[in-house]
């Protein structure tokens, strides 16, 4: 099942908040309990992220085929990934 427009503007407004602690993933478990969420370091993507937020890469996955794959289409997204990105403070 995609993600609606709905839950993905959730997300990106859980996400847009400047914490690099694990409360963004835990909270995105808590929210959207169907939602296969996965978390890594941003230097394991190498693709172009969805979209960019002060402390994590948010890159949609399309699992609809047989290979999982990072895309760029909303309507195509089953999953997500957040992408931590080594911040300076």
């Amino acid at each position: 099942m995609a993600l609606t427009a709905e839950e993905l503007i959730e997300i990106e407004r859980l996400l847009a908040v400047d914490d690099a602690g694990t409360g963004p993933f835990v909270e995105l478990r808590r929210r959207f309990p169907r939602l296969a969420c996965v978390r890594c370091d941003a230097s394991d993507v190498t693709d172009q992220p969805f979209r960019q937020f002060p402390s994590f890469d948010l890159h949609l996955l399309d699992g609809s085929d047989h290979c999982v794959q990072i895309t760029a289409d909303p309507k195509r997204a089953t999953a997500i990934v957040l992408a931590k990105r080594n911040t300076v403070g």
